[in-house]
């Protein structure tokens, strides 16, 4: 009996978790050449103009990253941007590498 409660708890616990994940997945994704805005982790419309990220990162609609540094990357598909600044490639936060 306790075995199960723990288990229903747990699942209450992911299933209250995962929402508020998703909705954290807002910021920009370069989807068949071509980049799209990100709401709610899915790729709703095109971008029409440049984004400013809240932390200074600026992206192009053509996908090019121009970091707070000065520095430039271009962005590969399936790469995404979020609102913050973090880059993520296959639901994985990485790093800006150099080219």
């Amino acid at each position: 009996m306790k075995a199960r409660m723990n288990v229903m708890l747990v699942g209450l616990a992911l299933a209250m978790a995962v929402p508020g994940l998703v909705a954290a997945l807002e910021g920009v994704v370069m989807k068949d050449g071509h980049m799209m805005m990100m709401k709610d982790g899915r790729a709703i419309e095109r971008m029409t103009a440049d984004l400013t990220m809240t932390d200074g990162t600026k992206v192009t609609t053509s996908g090019v990253v121009k970091m707070r540094d000065g520095e430039e990357r271009q962005l590969s598909n399936g790469a995404m941007m979020l609102m913050n600044g973090h880059l993520m490639k296959g639901g994985k936060a990485m790093p800006m590498l150099p080219q």
